[in-house]
């Protein structure tokens, strides 16, 4: 298998998912912020121009977060990174889906990249509704994320099921992002940040991206 990833990109998630599986993999760095996935090289991989993307050992093409999360956890059903229990395997779809499709997507998306989101007819830009009202609100989102993320992460170790897995894998990079906005998580949510990072695979994926 063979991972592209790129700094600050949720396919660290994948990447820690990969060395929790404990099968052979190799990796590639490319230049995300640079612009690397629009290059014509990799959009012949993905045309989708977005990681994490892995390349399967049969040559296949893996792509979207949730999706290679759920294929990685097939792999290796031993280890419980997907639940068996119905309702729980759907607890870990519904928080991996609320990951990356509102709290990356929508929260996040406004406070990284606000002129994506940024009103473009001059009517809203005159009332004052620019890049910084843009990333205010990505911020008002993000908290009330937290505080949901919070009440579910009670009174529980790991997001799903008895074990890390899936959706913790992706609530651990944003988590981590929240280091780079004014919001503050909850308790909750920060006790379940540190419990990730003492995992072995993740110091071993951490020390390759050169993070703490």
């Amino acid at each position: 298998m063979k991972l592209y990833w790129g700094p600050h990109t949720c396919a660290i998630g994948i990447h820690i998912l990969l060395e929790e599986i404990g099968r052979a993999y190799e990796t590639e760095k490319i230049d995300v912020q640079g612009g690397a996935t629009e290059e014509a090289w990799f959009k012949a991989i993905n045309p989708k121009g977005k990681v994490p993307t892995l390349i399967a050992d049969d040559g296949r093409v893996l792509t979207e977060f949730g999706a290679i999360a759920v294929w990685l956890a097939r792999q290796a059903p031993d280890l419980g990174l997907m639940p068996t229990d119905p309702d729980e395997e759907q607890r870990a779809l519904s928080l991996t889906d609320y990951v990356t499709g509102t709290i990356h997507g929508q929260a996040y998306g406004r406070i990284f990249m606000p002129a994506r989101f940024e009103p473009q007819d001059p009517i809203h830009q005159t009332i004052g509704l620019g890049q910084a009202s843009v990333k205010k609100q990505g911020e008002t989102m993000l908290s009330k994320a937290f505080a949901i993320i919070a009440d579910q992460l009670a009174g529980r170790e790991w997001a799903a099921g008895h074990r890390f897995g899936v959706a913790d894998a992706a609530l651990f990079y944003v988590e981590r992002w929240a280091s780079e906005t004014s919001v503050p998580l909850p308790p909750a949510v920060d006790a379940h940040l540190r419990r990730i990072k003492q995992r072995p695979a993740v110091v071993r994926v951490m020390a390759i991206w050169g993070e703490q």
